[in-house]
């Protein structure tokens, strides 16, 4: 049985999704770069939400990888709302899996995005706020 990491998901659910075998690199783990596109993907999604409108990834300020995912493991990225600018929005970011499909977790990856708001021409927007 896989060892659990203490404690529970931050955040929101985003994304949750199924590490496949054409992700993987020569020893069989998946890619990094294919779980960090996972993450902007859901830090994306969490960032158009709030904002209400179109975002583009502008950093990474942290990405740090924990444990490596493996073929068959449900991915799950879980976001929260760290910090809301006047045009920039910051994410953070918690995957986790579930191995073989079961209720256990691990933590994999966590890390901090920023995105920022655009208009439709492009162009820098301020955020509104509620």
């Amino acid at each position: 049985m896989m060892q659990t990491t203490p404690g529970e998901p931050r955040g929101q659910l985003t994304i949750r999704t199924l590490a496949m075998p054409a992700d993987t690199n020569p020893a069989g783990d998946i890619f990094g770069g294919w779980v960090m596109s996972q993450m902007d993907i859901a830090g994306a999604i969490a960032a158009v939400e709030e904002v209400k409108g179109r975002v583009v990834t502008v950093a990474v300020e942290a990405m740090t990888f924990i444990a490596p995912v493996k073929v068959g493991d449900v991915l799950c990225v879980y976001t929260v709302i760290e910090r809301v600018g006047t045009t920039s929005i910051t994410i953070g970011l918690e995957t986790w899996v579930r191995r073989d499909r079961l209720d256990d977790r691990q933590k994999v990856t966590e890390g901090r995005f920023v995105y920022v708001s655009l208009d439709e021409n492009g162009q820098k927007r301020v955020i509104a706020r509620s």
